[in-house]
């Protein structure tokens, strides 16, 4: 299938609008996005985006204008709905191809505050008790929801469970294991790859049961305030959903086990944390270590996504294209330069986030990245570097 990479604008918050930010990202329709704006630009920081004429010796201040246009599968302006992103972004086949057997996995990425975590989950309810309204739920309960859904129309016998960990300061977390939390250690064998031992799996068999497993998990995940959000998601949260399907058969009929074969799938959630520069933050002492490991661990991740384009055929519905070789300090999602070569070696090892995601990265999986991106005028330099990375992967392409 053709590479897939969506983007989600949300709309200018009531501070920005107060503060008198311009709106600089503009939908044109037919998945493209326009940016034009004027801005001073640190080229130390710029020279990932910014073109050659307006590059200046690093820590001088240029002012550029800036006029592109990016292209994606799909795009969500500010008034798209919960419903309109999980239709429109093929979460729904990407339901289906787990449930088939395949391994899914769904990234969301962008700058602290550009609306991850509200896409994927949506507004958590308080408790089980208080749940959010069913229109402001995200793509992981409305997967749920159409998992459910298709189990019962295709007659099959269905068996789910669900992990949920986090990835703090390169130590892995399980976010359902009872008590404080402690670092698990992550494994790897010749049958199962990488794992973490000692991770806690939960089967569930209905809708409110994940619901719960899911708001359980995301209240003990690492949250810290700075400049860019009171409650910032200070490390990347992995759900996944193990899928494991058999068709139903009728009860007088004997069937030997090679004829009635159950199908083994993955659906995996992954909420990057925040990928702006660590000063844009106002961090300092463990806030700035936190973010410093969380932009090694992404600039991990981009050298390993994907291959060049054309190098082989497709199995995935997006992957981003690896990172440029010479990075700006403290920052990771802006590494956009073409890539240099063939790639021969995918550097799981990096981080623990690849190694965890070394299936997805491999080619092997099937992959939808969900970009996050604010229209604030203020915001224009992490704009770009997320419009940037994203378009991309458009145009890469994964080993069968």
């Amino acid at each position: 299938p053709r590479p897939h990479s969506t983007l989600r604008v949300r709309p200018l918050t009531c501070t920005e609008t107060r503060r008198g930010d311009r709106q600089v990202v503009h939908s044109l329709g037919d998945g493209a996005v326009h940016v034009s704006a004027t801005s001073p630009w640190d080229c130390g920081f710029g020279r990932a985006v910014a073109p050659l004429s307006r590059r200046c010796p690093r820590g001088q201040v240029s002012a550029a204008r800036h006029d592109a246009t990016f292209g994606f599968s799909a795009v969500f302006d500010a008034g798209a709905s919960q419903e309109a992103v999980f239709e429109g972004s093929g979460m729904r086949q990407l339901v289906e191809l787990a449930m088939d057997g395949f391994s899914c996995t769904v990234f969301a990425f962008g700058q602290t505050g550009s609306g991850k975590t509200y896409t994927l989950m949506g507004p958590l309810g308080q408790s089980d008790t208080q749940p959010a309204s069913p229109a402001l739920l995200g793509l992981m309960q409305r997967s749920f929801t159409c998992l459910l859904e298709l189990s019962r129309s295709r007659a099959s016998d269905l068996a789910l469970s669900a992990s949920y960990l986090e990835i703090y300061n390169e130590q892995v977390r399980d976010l359902l294991s009872p008590g404080p939390p402690c670092a698990l250690p992550l494994r790897w064998s010749k049958s199962r790859g990488f794992y973490v031992e000692n991770q806690l799996s939960v089967e569930f068999e209905s809708l409110e049961a994940i619901v719960s497993l899911l708001l359980q998990g995301s209240q003990r995940r690492r949250t810290s305030a700075h400049a860019l959000n009171r409650h910032s998601s200070r490390s990347h949260a992995l759900l996944t959903i193990h899928v494991r399907s058999r068709a139903h058969h009728p009860p007088n009929v004997i069937l030997q086990a090679s004829a009635c074969p159950s199908k083994q799938g993955t659906l995996c959630f992954v909420d990057l944390a925040g990928s702006e520069r660590v000063k844009e933050t106002g961090s300092s002492g463990e806030l700035s270590v936190e973010a410093n490991s969380i932009n090694r661990s992404l600039l991990a991740l981009g050298k390993g996504w994907g291959t060049r384009p054309g190098s082989a055929p497709t199995r995935a519905l997006s992957l981003v294209t690896s990172c440029v070789a010479h990075p700006p300090a403290g920052h990771c999602i802006s590494l956009l330069a073409k890539p240099r070569g063939k790639r021969t070696h995918i550097p799981y090892r990096d981080s623990k986030l690849t190694r965890l995601l070394a299936r997805s990265l491999g080619g092997s999986g099937i992959t939808l990245m969900v970009a996050c991106i604010s229209p604030s005028s203020r915001c224009l330099s992490e704009t770009l570097s997320t419009l940037h990375y994203a378009s991309r992967a458009r145009r890469v392409t994964t080993r069968p």
